[in-house]
Protein backbone atom coordinates (compact mmCIF):
# COMPACT_ATOMS: atom_id res chain seq x y z
CA UNK A 1 0.00 0.00 0.00
CA UNK A 2 1.49 3.40 -0.96
CA UNK A 3 1.86 6.10 1.67
CA UNK A 4 -0.95 8.34 0.38
CA UNK A 5 -3.46 5.50 0.38
CA UNK A 6 -2.25 4.34 3.78
CA UNK A 7 -2.67 7.86 5.15
CA UNK A 8 -6.29 7.97 3.99
CA UNK A 9 -6.99 4.54 5.46
CA UNK A 10 -5.61 5.64 8.84
CA UNK A 11 -7.53 8.92 8.56
CA UNK A 12 -10.81 7.13 7.85
CA UNK A 13 -10.14 4.71 10.70
CA UNK A 14 -9.49 7.61 13.09
CA UNK A 15 -12.67 9.29 11.89
CA UNK A 16 -14.67 6.14 12.63
CA UNK A 17 -13.04 5.86 16.04
CA UNK A 18 -13.96 9.43 16.96
CA UNK A 19 -17.36 9.47 15.31
CA UNK A 20 -19.44 6.93 17.13
CA UNK A 21 -23.21 6.97 17.21
CA UNK A 22 -22.88 8.02 20.82
CA UNK A 23 -21.54 11.29 19.40
CA UNK A 24 -24.04 11.20 16.56
CA UNK A 25 -26.96 11.80 18.93
CA UNK A 26 -25.42 14.95 20.47
CA UNK A 27 -25.34 17.58 17.65
CA UNK A 28 -29.00 17.34 16.47
CA UNK A 29 -30.43 18.13 19.92
CA UNK A 30 -27.87 20.92 20.33
CA UNK A 31 -29.04 22.46 17.06
CA UNK A 32 -32.69 21.78 17.98
CA UNK A 33 -32.32 23.87 21.14
CA UNK A 34 -30.24 26.62 19.52
CA UNK A 35 -32.53 27.58 16.63
CA UNK A 36 -31.18 30.61 14.74
CA UNK A 37 -28.08 30.65 16.98
CA UNK A 38 -27.04 27.23 15.67
CA UNK A 39 -23.89 28.62 14.03
CA UNK A 40 -22.62 29.98 17.36
CA UNK A 41 -23.36 26.69 19.08
CA UNK A 42 -21.65 24.86 16.22
CA UNK A 43 -18.56 27.05 16.57
CA UNK A 44 -18.24 26.26 20.28
CA UNK A 45 -18.95 22.58 19.73
CA UNK A 46 -16.37 22.33 16.95
CA UNK A 47 -13.67 23.93 19.09
CA UNK A 48 -13.91 21.23 21.76
CA UNK A 49 -14.97 18.36 19.47
CA UNK A 50 -12.69 18.85 16.44
CA UNK A 51 -9.99 21.51 16.84
CA UNK A 52 -8.66 20.37 20.21
CA UNK A 53 -8.74 16.66 19.19
CA UNK A 54 -6.86 17.58 16.01
CA UNK A 55 -4.21 19.29 18.13
CA UNK A 56 -4.02 16.08 20.19
CA UNK A 57 -3.20 14.12 17.02
CA UNK A 58 -0.58 16.75 16.09
CA UNK A 59 0.92 16.33 19.57
CA UNK A 60 1.07 12.56 19.00
CA UNK A 61 2.86 13.19 15.71
CA UNK A 62 5.41 15.27 17.60
CA UNK A 63 5.83 12.93 20.59
CA UNK A 64 5.47 9.57 18.77
CA UNK A 65 4.93 7.69 22.00
CA UNK A 66 1.83 6.84 24.01
CA UNK A 67 -0.66 8.86 26.00
CA UNK A 68 1.80 8.60 28.90
CA UNK A 69 4.11 11.06 27.11
CA UNK A 70 1.53 13.86 27.30
CA UNK A 71 2.05 14.29 31.03
CA UNK A 72 5.64 13.18 31.56
CA UNK A 73 6.89 16.78 31.68
CA UNK A 74 4.81 17.28 34.80
CA UNK A 75 6.17 14.07 36.33
CA UNK A 76 6.07 10.34 35.53
CA UNK A 77 3.92 9.75 38.61
CA UNK A 78 1.38 12.39 37.57
CA UNK A 79 1.31 11.01 34.05
CA UNK A 80 0.59 7.49 35.30
CA UNK A 81 -2.28 8.68 37.52
CA UNK A 82 -3.67 10.87 34.74
CA UNK A 83 -3.52 8.04 32.19
CA UNK A 84 -5.26 5.58 34.46
CA UNK A 85 -8.01 8.12 35.24
CA UNK A 86 -8.45 8.78 31.51
CA UNK A 87 -8.61 5.10 30.71
CA UNK A 88 -11.01 4.36 33.57
CA UNK A 89 -13.40 7.05 32.31
CA UNK A 90 -13.07 5.84 28.72
CA UNK A 91 -13.73 2.22 29.62
CA UNK A 92 -16.65 3.04 31.92
CA UNK A 93 -18.51 5.70 29.88
CA UNK A 94 -18.03 6.26 26.11
CA UNK A 95 -17.30 2.63 25.28
CA UNK A 96 -20.43 1.16 26.99
CA UNK A 97 -22.46 4.10 25.67
CA UNK A 98 -21.98 2.75 22.15
CA UNK A 99 -23.80 -0.46 23.13
CA UNK A 100 -26.60 1.49 24.84
CA UNK A 101 -27.13 3.70 21.79
CA UNK A 102 -27.11 0.67 19.49
CA UNK A 103 -29.81 -0.98 21.57
CA UNK A 104 -32.07 2.10 21.84
CA UNK A 105 -31.85 3.11 18.18
CA UNK A 106 -31.20 -0.07 16.21
CA UNK A 107 -32.68 -2.91 18.28
CA UNK A 108 -35.41 -1.78 20.69
CA UNK A 109 -37.68 -0.18 18.02
CA UNK A 110 -37.86 -3.46 16.10
CA UNK A 111 -37.26 -6.33 18.53
CA UNK A 112 -38.35 -7.18 22.07
CA UNK A 113 -34.93 -8.33 23.32
CA UNK A 114 -33.23 -7.78 26.66
CA UNK A 115 -30.57 -5.00 26.62
CA UNK A 116 -28.26 -7.29 28.61
CA UNK A 117 -28.42 -9.96 25.90
CA UNK A 118 -27.66 -7.40 23.18
CA UNK A 119 -24.81 -5.96 25.24
CA UNK A 120 -23.26 -9.43 25.57
CA UNK A 121 -23.52 -10.20 21.84
CA UNK A 122 -22.25 -6.71 20.98
CA UNK A 123 -19.08 -6.93 23.05
CA UNK A 124 -18.36 -10.51 22.00
CA UNK A 125 -18.23 -9.26 18.39
CA UNK A 126 -16.14 -6.26 19.46
CA UNK A 127 -13.69 -8.59 21.18
CA UNK A 128 -13.29 -10.67 18.02
CA UNK A 129 -12.24 -7.55 16.12
CA UNK A 130 -9.99 -6.32 18.92
CA UNK A 131 -7.90 -9.50 19.13
CA UNK A 132 -7.30 -9.17 15.39
CA UNK A 133 -6.07 -5.60 15.79
CA UNK A 134 -3.61 -5.68 12.89
CA UNK A 135 -6.54 -5.85 10.46
CA UNK A 136 -8.86 -3.55 12.38
CA UNK A 137 -7.76 -0.20 10.93
CA UNK A 138 -7.74 -1.57 7.42
CA UNK A 139 -11.26 -3.03 7.70
CA UNK A 140 -12.68 0.08 9.37
CA UNK A 141 -10.88 2.53 7.11
CA UNK A 142 -11.59 0.77 3.81
CA UNK A 143 -15.13 -0.51 4.25
CA UNK A 144 -17.08 0.61 7.32
CA UNK A 145 -16.27 4.33 7.39
CA UNK A 146 -17.34 5.06 3.76
CA UNK A 147 -20.72 3.42 4.45
CA UNK A 148 -21.18 5.48 7.62
CA UNK A 149 -20.27 8.71 5.83
CA UNK A 150 -22.60 8.12 2.88
CA UNK A 151 -25.62 7.46 5.10
CA UNK A 152 -25.13 10.43 7.42
CA UNK A 153 -24.29 12.82 4.55
CA UNK A 154 -27.55 11.85 2.88
CA UNK A 155 -29.47 12.94 5.98
CA UNK A 156 -27.49 16.18 6.29
CA UNK A 157 -27.75 17.19 2.61
CA UNK A 158 -31.54 16.80 2.58
CA UNK A 159 -31.92 18.46 5.99
CA UNK A 160 -29.73 21.47 5.23
CA UNK A 161 -30.70 22.15 1.61
CA UNK A 162 -34.42 21.40 2.00
CA UNK A 163 -35.38 22.96 5.37
CA UNK A 164 -39.01 22.84 6.46
CA UNK A 165 -39.56 26.49 7.47
CA UNK A 166 -39.08 28.88 10.36
CA UNK A 167 -37.10 28.03 13.50
CA UNK A 168 -38.07 28.33 17.14
CA UNK A 169 -35.93 30.78 19.16
CA UNK A 170 -32.79 29.65 20.95
CA UNK A 171 -33.03 28.12 24.41
CA UNK A 172 -29.41 29.06 25.20
CA UNK A 173 -28.28 32.27 26.92
CA UNK A 174 -24.62 31.74 25.92
CA UNK A 175 -24.74 29.54 22.79
CA UNK A 176 -21.00 29.61 22.14
CA UNK A 177 -20.11 28.36 25.62
CA UNK A 178 -23.02 25.89 25.70
CA UNK A 179 -21.75 24.40 22.44
CA UNK A 180 -18.20 24.27 23.79
CA UNK A 181 -19.23 22.39 26.93
CA UNK A 182 -21.51 20.01 25.00
CA UNK A 183 -18.44 19.10 22.95
CA UNK A 184 -17.01 17.55 26.13
CA UNK A 185 -19.63 14.79 25.80
CA UNK A 186 -18.05 13.60 22.54
CA UNK A 187 -14.91 12.60 24.49
CA UNK A 188 -13.00 13.54 21.32
CA UNK A 189 -10.17 15.38 23.10
CA UNK A 190 -9.64 12.29 25.23
CA UNK A 191 -9.97 10.10 22.16
CA UNK A 192 -7.29 12.13 20.39
CA UNK A 193 -4.86 11.49 23.23
CA UNK A 194 -5.70 7.79 23.37
CA UNK A 195 -6.24 6.78 19.74
CA UNK A 196 -3.36 8.70 18.20
CA UNK A 197 -1.16 5.97 19.61
CA UNK A 198 -3.12 3.35 17.65
CA UNK A 199 -2.06 4.93 14.37
CA UNK A 200 1.57 4.97 15.48
CA UNK A 201 1.44 1.30 16.49
CA UNK A 202 -0.23 0.40 13.19
CA UNK A 203 2.36 2.38 11.19
CA UNK A 204 5.18 0.60 12.99
CA UNK A 205 3.51 -2.76 12.37
CA UNK A 206 3.02 -2.13 8.66
CA UNK A 207 6.21 -0.21 7.89
CA UNK A 208 8.82 -0.15 10.62
CA UNK A 209 11.41 1.44 8.31
CA UNK A 210 9.68 4.82 8.13
CA UNK A 211 11.69 7.73 9.52
CA UNK A 212 10.55 9.90 12.43
CA UNK A 213 9.57 12.76 10.10
CA UNK A 214 7.71 10.44 7.71
CA UNK A 215 5.67 9.04 10.59
CA UNK A 216 5.10 12.56 11.91
CA UNK A 217 3.71 13.65 8.55
CA UNK A 218 1.51 10.58 8.15
CA UNK A 219 0.01 10.86 11.64
CA UNK A 220 -0.66 14.58 11.23
CA UNK A 221 -2.29 14.14 7.81
CA UNK A 222 -4.40 11.23 9.08
CA UNK A 223 -5.60 13.40 11.95
CA UNK A 224 -6.47 16.26 9.60
CA UNK A 225 -8.52 13.93 7.37
CA UNK A 226 -10.41 12.58 10.38
CA UNK A 227 -11.13 15.99 11.88
CA UNK A 228 -12.18 17.56 8.59
CA UNK A 229 -14.75 14.80 8.25
CA UNK A 230 -15.94 15.35 11.81
CA UNK A 231 -16.24 19.10 11.24
CA UNK A 232 -18.53 18.60 8.24
CA UNK A 233 -20.66 15.97 9.99
CA UNK A 234 -21.01 17.76 13.32
CA UNK A 235 -21.79 21.17 11.78
CA UNK A 236 -24.26 19.56 9.38
CA UNK A 237 -26.11 17.72 12.14
CA UNK A 238 -26.33 20.84 14.30
CA UNK A 239 -27.73 22.82 11.37
CA UNK A 240 -30.21 20.05 10.54
CA UNK A 241 -31.43 19.92 14.15
CA UNK A 242 -31.96 23.70 14.07
CA UNK A 243 -33.79 23.70 10.73
CA UNK A 244 -36.21 21.01 11.98
CA UNK A 245 -36.77 22.32 15.51
CA UNK A 246 -40.43 23.17 14.84
CA UNK A 247 -41.23 19.62 13.79
CA UNK A 248 -40.88 17.83 17.13
CA UNK A 249 -41.96 18.17 20.74
CA UNK A 250 -39.86 20.45 22.92
CA UNK A 251 -38.83 17.70 25.37
CA UNK A 252 -37.92 15.09 22.74
CA UNK A 253 -35.03 12.76 23.60
CA UNK A 254 -31.74 12.72 21.71
CA UNK A 255 -32.32 9.31 20.16
CA UNK A 256 -35.92 10.05 19.15
CA UNK A 257 -34.89 13.36 17.57
CA UNK A 258 -32.23 11.74 15.44
CA UNK A 259 -34.65 9.00 14.38
CA UNK A 260 -37.30 11.59 13.58
CA UNK A 261 -34.92 13.66 11.46
CA UNK A 262 -33.87 10.55 9.53
CA UNK A 263 -37.52 9.80 8.72
CA UNK A 264 -38.31 13.43 7.80
CA UNK A 265 -35.32 13.69 5.45
CA UNK A 266 -35.13 10.22 3.88
CA UNK A 267 -38.64 8.92 4.45
CA UNK A 268 -39.44 5.58 6.09
CA UNK A 269 -36.31 4.06 4.58
CA UNK A 270 -34.40 6.64 6.63
CA UNK A 271 -35.07 4.75 9.84
CA UNK A 272 -33.60 1.59 8.31
CA UNK A 273 -30.56 3.49 7.06
CA UNK A 274 -30.16 5.07 10.48
CA UNK A 275 -30.27 1.69 12.21
CA UNK A 276 -27.46 0.45 9.95
CA UNK A 277 -25.51 3.67 10.56
CA UNK A 278 -25.90 3.43 14.34
CA UNK A 279 -24.81 -0.19 14.45
CA UNK A 280 -21.72 0.46 12.30
CA UNK A 281 -20.71 3.74 13.94
CA UNK A 282 -21.09 2.41 17.47
CA UNK A 283 -19.26 -0.78 16.65
CA UNK A 284 -16.26 0.92 15.03
CA UNK A 285 -15.95 3.32 17.95
CA UNK A 286 -16.07 0.55 20.55
CA UNK A 287 -13.41 -1.41 18.67
CA UNK A 288 -11.17 1.65 18.33
CA UNK A 289 -11.50 2.51 22.04
CA UNK A 290 -10.69 -0.98 23.29
CA UNK A 291 -7.79 -1.38 20.84
CA UNK A 292 -6.42 1.97 22.05
CA UNK A 293 -6.71 1.06 25.73
CA UNK A 294 -5.24 -2.41 25.19
CA UNK A 295 -2.36 -0.97 23.15
CA UNK A 296 -1.56 1.42 25.99
CA UNK A 297 -1.39 -1.35 28.59
CA UNK A 298 0.63 -3.53 26.22
CA UNK A 299 3.28 -0.79 25.97
CA UNK A 300 3.02 0.19 29.65
CA UNK A 301 3.49 -3.39 30.88
CA UNK A 302 6.12 -4.41 28.35
CA UNK A 303 7.23 -7.53 30.20
CA UNK A 304 3.70 -8.91 30.55
CA UNK A 305 2.90 -10.60 27.22
CA UNK A 306 -0.83 -11.03 27.89
CA UNK A 307 -1.44 -7.38 28.85
CA UNK A 308 -3.25 -6.67 25.57
CA UNK A 309 -5.54 -9.70 25.83
CA UNK A 310 -6.43 -9.19 29.49
CA UNK A 311 -7.07 -5.49 28.94
CA UNK A 312 -9.41 -6.27 26.04
CA UNK A 313 -11.32 -8.87 28.09
CA UNK A 314 -11.68 -6.49 31.04
CA UNK A 315 -12.93 -3.64 28.80
CA UNK A 316 -15.54 -5.91 27.22
CA UNK A 317 -16.78 -7.17 30.59
CA UNK A 318 -17.20 -3.59 31.85
CA UNK A 319 -18.90 -2.72 28.57
CA UNK A 320 -21.43 -5.52 29.00
CA UNK A 321 -22.31 -4.38 32.53
CA UNK A 322 -22.72 -0.66 31.83
CA UNK A 323 -23.85 -0.96 28.20
CA UNK A 324 -27.25 -2.33 29.23
CA UNK A 325 -28.16 0.97 30.93
CA UNK A 326 -30.09 3.89 29.44
CA UNK A 327 -28.22 6.33 27.20
CA UNK A 328 -29.50 9.34 29.15
CA UNK A 329 -28.28 7.86 32.43
CA UNK A 330 -24.78 7.24 31.01
CA UNK A 331 -24.61 10.81 29.65
CA UNK A 332 -25.76 12.36 32.94
CA UNK A 333 -23.32 10.32 35.03
CA UNK A 334 -20.47 11.40 32.74
CA UNK A 335 -20.78 15.14 33.44
CA UNK A 336 -18.81 15.32 36.74
CA UNK A 337 -16.07 13.06 35.33
CA UNK A 338 -15.74 15.21 32.22
CA UNK A 339 -15.56 18.43 34.23
CA UNK A 340 -12.73 16.85 36.21
CA UNK A 341 -10.63 15.42 33.37
CA UNK A 342 -11.29 17.69 30.39
CA UNK A 343 -9.43 20.82 31.61
CA UNK A 344 -6.32 18.70 32.21
CA UNK A 345 -6.70 17.10 28.76
CA UNK A 346 -6.98 20.45 27.01
CA UNK A 347 -4.04 21.97 28.88
CA UNK A 348 -1.77 18.98 28.22
CA UNK A 349 -2.72 18.89 24.53
CA UNK A 350 -1.99 22.60 24.04
CA UNK A 351 1.29 22.50 25.95
CA UNK A 352 2.54 19.50 23.97
CA UNK A 353 1.75 21.19 20.66
CA UNK A 354 3.65 24.36 21.57
CA UNK A 355 7.39 24.73 20.86
CA UNK A 356 9.51 23.57 23.79
CA UNK A 357 10.83 27.08 24.46
CA UNK A 358 7.31 28.07 25.58
CA UNK A 359 6.52 24.81 27.37
CA UNK A 360 9.29 23.97 29.83
CA UNK A 361 8.80 21.50 32.65
CA UNK A 362 8.12 24.38 35.03
CA UNK A 363 5.43 25.73 32.69
CA UNK A 364 3.85 22.27 32.46
CA UNK A 365 3.79 21.83 36.23
CA UNK A 366 2.46 25.28 37.09
CA UNK A 367 -0.20 25.46 34.37
CA UNK A 368 -1.49 21.93 35.03
CA UNK A 369 -1.64 22.55 38.78
CA UNK A 370 -3.55 25.82 38.36
CA UNK A 371 -5.94 24.32 35.81
CA UNK A 372 -6.65 21.44 38.18
CA UNK A 373 -7.27 23.68 41.21
CA UNK A 374 -9.57 26.10 39.38
CA UNK A 375 -11.56 23.30 37.73
CA UNK A 376 -12.55 21.87 41.13
CA UNK A 377 -15.59 24.19 41.51
CA UNK A 378 -16.79 23.14 38.03
CA UNK A 379 -16.45 19.49 39.03
CA UNK A 380 -18.16 19.96 42.40
CA UNK A 381 -20.95 21.95 40.76
CA UNK A 382 -22.38 18.71 39.39
CA UNK A 383 -22.15 16.92 42.75
CA UNK A 384 -23.20 19.55 45.31
CA UNK A 385 -26.08 22.04 45.53
CA UNK A 386 -25.13 25.17 43.57
CA UNK A 387 -25.69 27.52 46.53
CA UNK A 388 -22.73 25.92 48.33
CA UNK A 389 -20.39 27.16 45.60
CA UNK A 390 -21.85 30.60 44.83
CA UNK A 391 -19.29 32.54 46.86
CA UNK A 392 -16.36 30.72 45.28
CA UNK A 393 -17.66 30.99 41.73
CA UNK A 394 -18.41 34.70 42.19
CA UNK A 395 -14.70 35.53 42.45
CA UNK A 396 -13.43 33.29 39.62
CA UNK A 397 -13.86 34.64 36.06
CA UNK A 398 -16.00 32.39 33.83
CA UNK A 399 -16.69 30.02 36.76
CA UNK A 400 -20.45 30.39 36.35
CA UNK A 401 -19.97 29.13 32.78
CA UNK A 402 -18.01 26.09 34.07
CA UNK A 403 -14.80 27.47 32.54
CA UNK A 404 -13.23 28.89 35.68
CA UNK A 405 -9.88 27.24 34.93
CA UNK A 406 -9.30 28.95 31.57
CA UNK A 407 -8.10 32.45 32.52
CA UNK A 408 -6.03 31.37 35.57
CA UNK A 409 -4.25 28.72 33.44
CA UNK A 410 -3.59 31.25 30.66
CA UNK A 411 -2.34 33.85 33.15
CA UNK A 412 -0.03 31.26 34.75
CA UNK A 413 1.34 30.27 31.34
CA UNK A 414 2.25 33.89 30.55
CA UNK A 415 3.72 34.69 33.97
CA UNK A 416 5.92 31.58 34.16
CA UNK A 417 7.24 32.16 30.64
CA UNK A 418 8.07 35.78 31.44
CA UNK A 419 9.75 34.70 34.68
CA UNK A 420 11.88 32.09 32.89
CA UNK A 421 12.84 34.55 30.16
CA UNK A 422 14.17 37.09 32.66
CA UNK A 423 15.83 34.39 34.78
CA UNK A 424 17.74 33.09 31.74
CA UNK A 425 18.91 36.58 30.87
Amino acid sequence: MNKTKETFVFGFALFAGFFGAGNLILPPLLGFNSGPDWWLVALGFLISATIIPLLAIFAHAKLQGTMFDFGKNVSPFFSSIFCFCMLAITIALPCPRTAAVTYEMAIEPYFNISPLFISIIYFVLVFVFVINRNRVLSIIGKYLTPIIVLIILSIIVVGVFYPVGDMNPSAFKMPLIDGLLEGYQTYDAMAGMIMGGVVLVSINNSNSNMSFNEKKTMVAKSGFIAMFGLLIIYAGLIATGAFYNTQFEENISRTNLLSGIAVRTLGNVGSVFLSVLVALACFTTAVAIIVSVSDFFKVYFKTFKKAYLISAIFCCIVGVGIGQMDVKYIIDVALPALMFIYPLCIVLILLNVLPEKFASKLVFRCVVLVAFIFSIPDFLGFLLPTENLENIKAIIPLANENLGWVLPALFTFVIVNVFEKFENK
